[in-house]
């Protein structure tokens, strides 16, 4: 971490302005990104479950053969197999791992609701939502906190590797920095809106994948100069 970026976007207290400049110039760069890229809240869900620990394209692969064999949706899900299950979102990776954490989440709906709907956790407030998805097996912040944003339309902003990265790299976090630590940091500086935090979040993504890479490709990044103005 630049020691100098650090005390720009700390000590001076300007981790708020920095942060809506940076939404600015990815948007000005990269424009809207329509987020999350499924038809229905289930979908988003079992979407959120399905991305850990693997690229997107692969869920992708993973849902085009539930959508295939017509059981994306939560009657068939249940009564569906968990051998059949894993073969189906095979292409997503740790296939067994997932097909134990999608019938752990349908379970949960199960149970929450007599109408089996995932919108049945819309009577609750966002906090209680978010406490029961984390007590759902297999479910950690940021796949409850996409699945608030993404499919239950909540104002949570949700916190990956991609905008830890990022934000390390221009001294506006730790690299220890915590989940919640992060995610605090946006409540604060950014304005609460289900949009703003929606898109906020897809355009860090497209930033991470275009540059901030692993190895970072900083020459063309429209935030080269954001210390410098």
């Amino acid at each position: 971490m630049d020691s100098e970026q650090w005390l720009v976007a700390s000590k001076t207290k300007k981790k708020p302005k920095v942060l809506k400049e940076i939404y600015k110039r990815l948007y000005k760069e990269f424009g809207p990104q329509y987020w999350w890229p499924a038809r229905t809240p289930l979908e988003t869900a079992i979407g959120a479950i399905l991305t850990q620990n693997t690229a997107w394209e692969n869920v992708e692969k993973a849902i085009q053969n539930l959508k295939a064999k017509k059981v994306l949706n939560l009657s068939v899900l249940h009564k569906i197999k968990n051998s059949e299950l894993s073969k189906l979102i095979k292409p997503a990776g740790f296939f067994n791992v997932k097909t134990k954490r999608l019938r752990s989440f349908l379970d949960f709906l199960k149970e929450e609701s007599s109408d089996n709907h995932l919108s049945s956790l819309r009577k609750y407030s966002t906090d209680k939502i978010r406490q029961k998805l984390l007590d759902v097996s297999g479910i950690g912040p940021e796949t409850a906190d996409s699945i608030l944003l993404y499919a239950l339309n909540r104002p949570v902003f949700v916190v990956d590797a991609y905008t830890k990265r990022i934000l390390s790299r221009h001294g506006l976090c730790f690299d220890k920095a915590s989940y919640d630590e992060i995610q605090r940091m946006f409540r604060v500086s950014v304005r609460k809106s289900t949009k703003l935090y929606n898109e906020y979040h897809a355009l860090l993504v497209v930033l991470a994948k275009k540059y901030c890479r692993t190895k970072a490709q900083c020459g063309s990044c429209p935030l080269s100069y954001l210390f410098t103005r």
